[in-house]
């Protein structure tokens, strides 16, 4: 009698993660966030410049979002927050040393999807401004953000880490970068960490195990091209021309970032049609 094959189970859905500096959450909701929210099917969602209260993010988002909010020192600056449809089992918000104010800029959360550990961090870089003290700043975030990657990987091998970081690495991630090389953003100090974190592109094993061992998503996905760009100007015709830069990241854990099935940079299509100087990313991971 022939044997009857095995019912085969279903896979479970890709987990949807996405990053998006909303330039002030209240502000994006008006222009059109929430349509574009509801409508993008996302399990976890990292804002960055929140620049409100978290009664707001409440109110705004729904009771149907799990909401984590670390609101900077400052109020109406900076802010960053975990939205998801789940609980976080653990959350934590230091980074660096006792006297340094990471307040606004680094939140951590795990999540358990499917049985496994997730560790999501929305981080918000400081812009900076060459040869001021926003620099100094900047760069003490970022000394704070290389001590905490290796201990990140070590608590969590499914790890990631998204947000606006503030610096393109390479050439690829900035349209006009001969003309920003001496402008914040872009200065070989800042693109130095990157170096450090994914490797450099002229070295083997650059964005595949060098440096820390962390893999920026975007660039894998994409491949060697041009962009694709996250944040655009509001002067000019910036965005009408495509003159961005990729600042807006996701850096996962080589295993997480294995899992990766689908990158979008969600650019609206056109102007007035943005309710963010940042286009959202959106990654698909089968876990």
């Amino acid at each position: 009698m022939p044997s009857t094959p095995a019912a085969s189970t279903p896979s479970a859905p890709p987990l949807r993660i996405a990053t998006i500096n909303v330039n002030g959450v209240r502000a994006a909701y008006r222009k059109g966030m929430g349509d574009w929210l509801a409508g993008r099917d996302v399990d976890i969602l990292a804002i960055q410049e929140v620049r409100a209260s978290t009664e707001d993010l409440e109110g705004l988002l729904g009771s149907e979002w799990s909401i984590l909010h670390d609101a900077a020192t400052a109020k109406g600056r900076a802010g960053v927050a975990l939205a998801s449809r789940s609980t976080a089992s653990i959350h934590r918000v230091e980074l660096g040393a006792e006297d340094f104010d990471s307040a606004g800029r680094w939140l951590e959360a795990d999540y358990e999807v499917n049985g496994t550990i997730v560790t999501v961090v929305s981080t918000y870089v400081h812009s900076g401004e060459t040869d001021t003290p926003k620099q100094v700043e900047k760069y003490k975030f970022l000394d704070a953000m290389l001590a905490r990657l290796p201990e990140l990987a070590a608590h969590s091998e499914r790890a990631v880490v998204l947000g606006d970081l503030n610096v393109g690495h390479r050439t690829l991630d900035i349209k006009n970068w001969r003309g920003n090389r001496k402008h914040a953003g872009f200065l070989p100090e800042e693109r130095a960490y990157f170096d450090r974190i994914l490797g450099a592109e002229d070295e083997a094993g650059y964005n595949a195990g060098a440096g820390l061992g962390w893999v920026d998503v975007g660039r894998k996905w994409a491949g060697e091209v041009e962009g694709p760009y996250t944040w655009w100007s509001q002067r000019g015709k910036a965005f009408d021309t495509d003159t961005g830069w990729r600042l807006d990241y996701q850096l996962a854990t080589p295993l997480l970032a294995a899992s990766v099935v689908d990158y979008t940079v969600d650019r609206a299509d056109a102007y007035d049609q943005r309710w963010s100087d940042h286009s959202p990313v959106v990654v698909d991971y089968a876990l």
